[in-house]
């Protein structure tokens, strides 16, 4: 056994099944997106032309697109400072309750394993104008009710609400995992010398959980790049392209405007300001989370 596993080709069959996944549903696609964003392809046609860099520029160039951008540093701004901190204190909430834990977990968690589409008709009757929650609880003290998703000035910010209530449970459960793993004799051993249960979460179990804390935010910034599903779902990046990011800035021009080379450019884009903003969270953020071992 010890003789085979020192045999390179035995590595070799573990890996080759993983790499041809790989090349032909990343490697491949991304090359064809490359390829087919230097051209004017209709998406239909079997004509094209070689239009080199006019879709990148064209992009760039486009205050509509600069709009989306600015719509998805909404969704990433959101999510760091706003949803982060309340899955760090729910968790810590849950992890400190005596009973019903396991409710609360399933409870939290329960909009992440629901679908898209219902969430975002769930959410449309609580913001609807006539008789969403929302605005009857308005009513109730006597304030005007608000157009909440027919509003520029209201309706991205909630969007950004319901894609927060649906992906939060998900992030809670990861964070609510690291803590748990904790070592209670750590926590037991600072209550006993005085330590209040603000000083052993925040002298303790936050430097603990810092690596996931990091992941969560990492994976909250790849996700508000790619987010499309909700916005489609609730407002179609109404109104007046208020709500558009950059991934349904590029549906409407691939597949509604049948300007696939261009929608194929705009994914080239949105793959590299992803890239980017991930590199510089790693090299400038995360690798300072100190890895403590316990």
């Amino acid at each position: 056994m010890n003789k085979a596993m020192r045999n390179p080709y035995i590595y070799a069959l573990f890996v080759i099944p993983a790499l041809v996944l790989f090349v032909l549903f990343f490697i491949y696609p991304l090359i064809n997106a490359v390829y087919y964003s230097l051209t004017n392809w209709n998406g239909v046609s079997d004509h094209l032309k070689f239009w080199g860099f006019k879709n990148y520029t064209k992009a760039l160039t486009d205050d509509t697109f600069w709009n989306a951008v600015k719509n998805n540093g909404y969704f990433i701004l959101f999510s760091c400072f706003i949803q982060v901190p309340i899955i760090v204190i729910c968790s810590l909430m849950i992890a400190n309750v005596k009973r019903f834990k396991s409710l609360y977990k399933t409870a939290v968690f329960m909009p992440t394993v629901m679908s898209t589409a219902v969430i975002g008709i769930l959410w449309g009757f609580i913001y609807n104008y006539d008789v969403g929650l929302f605005n009857n609880i308005l009513g109730f003290f006597g304030a005007e009710a608000v157009d909440w998703l027919g509003d520029p000035k209201f309706a991205m910010l909630s969007i950004l609400i319901t894609n927060g209530w649906q992906w939060t449970g998900f992030y809670i459960i990861m964070v609510l995992a690291a803590i748990l793993s904790i070592p209670k004799d750590l926590d037991e051993a600072a209550e006993i010398d005085g330590a209040t249960g603000y000083q052993r979460a925040m002298k303790i179990t936050m430097p603990l959980i810092m690596p996931v804390v990091s992941v969560v935010i990492m994976l909250s910034i790849a996700g508000a790049m790619k987010a499309a599903d909700i916005i489609i779902v609730m407002t179609k990046g109404g109104p007046a392209g208020s709500t558009d990011v950059m991934a349904t800035y590029m549906i409407k021009y691939a597949i509604t405007n049948f300007k696939y080379g261009y929608g194929n450019a705009i994914s080239v884009i949105i793959f590299v300001f992803t890239m980017i903003l991930t590199v510089l969270y790693q090299v400038l953020i995360a690798r300072r989370s100190e890895r403590i071992e316990y």
